[in-house]
Formats: structure tokens, C-alpha cells, sequence
């Protein structure tokens, strides 16, 4: 069919198998049918109170069922998911209202914010037909909230719509229904990124309310789990469980063990292969600002310690403090480039003039690159 939206998709999705589990969070579950439902019934319900195509939806949910139907509702209408953190101060989610200016923010206690629909959790809108809401795409599929190093919130507007093609592979070897464990928090960017393209792939997604590394392995085991989730925090701590406990479980369903967001140190990363083999080991390096990814898998890596993996070609440039760029085996700044590469920090033309020039995104990070085309972080 080609390119349609991600609206679209859930609805083929929920008439293909509507009993099929879309999404477990701890004892709670839900189909496709009723995942597709509720969505519809709070998109209508929001329309009802002036949220509109274009708008910024803030959501304030812990992993929950809640957290994926408010998504799907803001897709429903062209609307814009702003994921924060459910246990921010509330001054912090002043300046995050400040910002991003959204319609409705989910959630909070009702009335909590003034000029704002508020949704609490575990609210349920009224049952509506949402069949004659047209089939709009979401001019950006997310805005991801960044503290930065000033403290003031900076907002990432997603480079990509909320729209995919329905005829490609589903993206990030999580393949078509499969299971995904995450134990990760949904408003860090990786895990909502993970999250989404499994749902909107046909997998399960199995959400762990907060991590727990015993509960992690027991995910796994209990749902079959194909693809993990993990940053080295996590890696840590499930190897830190006693042996009995952590080779007591059948992984023997997981294809993939992704790991990202932190450096790994040397030893982790080699037990861990070890461990699960290194056919299942992959490590990407990405920004928030999706300008470009790097992916290596544990035997590539075996064969070049240290790396983060190859990156597309034309991507990536190594530059001196003046911006010059540095040629291969020099150490400097690294410039990213992408297709998808984000719109710029919302309101904030300053910052955004300062991070991207000529198509070029600074990263802050440190590295070099290899004569053999291997990319390796040094600093930040």
C-alpha cells in the first residue's frame, strides 16, 4: 500500500487480529481491537475540548496501558505525543508547559494546570465512533523533552511524520509479531522509540512498570520475549543477580539483545556475549536528535573493541574546534547528518542555530574515525 499513517496501520492491525495482546504492563493487558478502541474514544473525546491537528500533546504517564492509548489518541487527530517524565517537580512542568504549549497533558489530576485538558490516569473516555475522524498523519511522530546542561527544557521535534511505509520490514530487527520486553522508562527516547515500532510492527510489547532485573529475565521467560531492551545500567545489574537466578531462566526465545544510551564497559559487554552468544548482541549509537545511527553487532565487535560500528557513508564528520574536518585516525567533534534529522528545538531558534549547520547536526561527542571505516567514541 505504501506510505499511510500510523492511524492507518493500528486499524489494519486491530481488523487483522483484534484478540491478538498488543500490550502487557505488568498484570494488565490489551488487545489490538481495544487498544484501537480506546485510542478512538479519547481522540474524540479530546476533539470535543478544542485539541486540534498540529497540537502538542504533553504525556505525563508512568509505563502503563495509559501511556500507549494516549499516544494513539494523539496520532488519531494529527496531534503531537510529548512524553515527560511522570515525577518531574512541578516547576519543571511549568516550563515544560511554558514550552511546548500543549492542548491536554495526560496524567495529572484533573484541573491540575490551568488552561490544559487534564486527563488523570486511569481514566476512560466515554465509548464514541471515531470512524468519521479523518486520516490525518502527524506532522512530527514525537517531541522528546531535553534537560541539557543549562537546566532549561529543550524540546526535540521529531524529523519524521507520523506515517511509514507498509510495505517495508519493520525497522530495528524487531520483526512482525514477535514480543518485546522493555524495562526501560517510556519517556526516555529509546525505549519510546522501541516501544512504538514494535506496537505499530504487530508485536507484543511487554512493559515492565519500573526495571527490575529479576523481573526482567521473568518477562522474557513467561512472554517469550524476542527482543530486549537494555542500556549497560541494566546489563550490570541482571549480571549481578545471583547465578542460580540469572541462568535459571529460558532465554532461549530472545533473537536480540539491544544495548545503547551509555557507554559499555569492555567487560560487560563481553560476558554478556559470553553469556547469550554474539549473534544476539547489538549495540546502536544515536542522538536524540535522530540525525544518523550506528550499529555493531557482538562479533563485529569482538574483531574491533571499542567500536561503535560503521556509519552510513556521508553521515559523519570529524572536525577541529574551528570546524575544519579532520582527516581518518584524527581525534575531534563529531558532525552527524541524517534524513531524519529533527526540525530543531522548538522555540528556541538560538539553539538551533548553534546545533545544525548546512544539514550538519553537532553531537558534542568525541571520536574518530578508523581507516577501515570503524567509528569509536572517545569523549564528551
Amino acid at each position: 500500500m505504501g506510505i499511510i499513517s500510523f492511524n492507518a496501520r493500528l486499524r489494519r492491525l486491530a481488523e487483522q487480529q483484534p484478540d491478538a495482546v498488543a500490550i502487557t504492563c505488568g498484570d494488565a493487558s490489551i488487545t489490538r481491537g481495544e487498544l484501537y478502541q480506546r485510542a478512538g474514544d479519547l481522540a474524540m473525546w479530546f476533539a470535543e475540548r478544542g485539541v486540534k491537528e498540529r497540537d502538542m500533546v504533553t504525556i505525563a504517564a508512568p509505563n502503563s496501558i495509559d501511556w500507549f492509548v494516549a499516544y494513539c489518541a494523539a496520532w488519531r487527530l494529527g496531534s503531537v505525543p510529548q512524553p515527560i517524565s511522570s515525577r518531574l517537580p512541578q516547576r519543571e512542568i511549568e516550563a515544560i508547559m511554558e514550552l511546548a504549549n500543549p492542548s491536554a497533558v495526560v496524567g495529572v489530576p484533573e484541573g491540575s494546570i490551568e488552561g490544559r485538558v487534564c486527563v488523570p490516569m486511569g481514566f476512560r473516555a466515554p465509548s464514541a465512533d471515531a470512524s468519521g475522524l479523518p486520516d490525518l498523519v502527524s506532522y512530527a511522530w514525537k517531541a522528546q523533552t531535553s534537560g541539557g546542561s543549562t537546566g532549561r527544557p529543550k524540546l526535540i521535534v521529531s524529523g519524521d511524520p507520523a506515517a511509514l511505509d507498509d510495505e517495508a520490514p519493520t525497522p530495528l530487527l524487531l520483526g512482525n509479531e514477535g514480543c518485546l520486553v522493555m524495562p526501560g522508562p517510556l519517556y526516555h527516547n529509546g525505549p519510546g522509540v522501541w516501544s512504538c515500532q514494535a506496537l505499530l510492527g504487530g508485536n507484543h510489547v511487554v512493559l515492565l512498570p519500573r526495571f527490575d532485573a529479576e523481573a526482567t529475565l521473568a518477562a522474557i521467560e513467561q512472554h517469550r520475549g524476542t527482543v530486549l531492551y537494555s542500556v549497560p545500567t541494566m546489563m550490570k545489574r541482571i549480571w549481578r543477580l545471583p547465578d542460580d537466578v540469572k541462568f535459571g531462566f529460558d532465554l532461549s526465545s530472545l533473537r536480540v539483545v539491544w544495548h545503547l544510551a551509555e557507554p559499555c564497559p569492555e567487560w560487560l559487554k563481553q560476558v554478556w556475549i559470553d553469556w547469550l552468544g554474539p549473534e544476539r548482541i547489538y549495540e546502536l549509537y544515536a542522538g536524540t536528535e535522530a540525525q544518523t545511527a550506528t550499529i555493531i553487532t557482538g562479533a563485529e565487535w569482538l574483531a574491533h573493541r571499542g567500536s561503535v560500528g560503521r556509519a552510513q557513508p556521508g553521515t559523519v564528520m570529524i572536525t577541529d574546534p574551528d570546524g575544519n574536518e579532520l582527516p581518518v585516525g584524527e581525534k575531534g567533534e563529531l558532525w552527524t547528518k541524517g534524513y531524519s534529522v529533527m526540525l530543531g528545538y522548538w522555540d528556541d531558534e538560538a539553539k538551533t542555530a548553534d546545533s545544525i549547520h548546512d544539514g550538519w547536526m553537532r553531537t558534542g561527542d568525541m571520536g574518530f574515525m578508523d581507516p577501515r571505516g570503524v567509528f569509536r567514541l572517545t569523549d564528551r
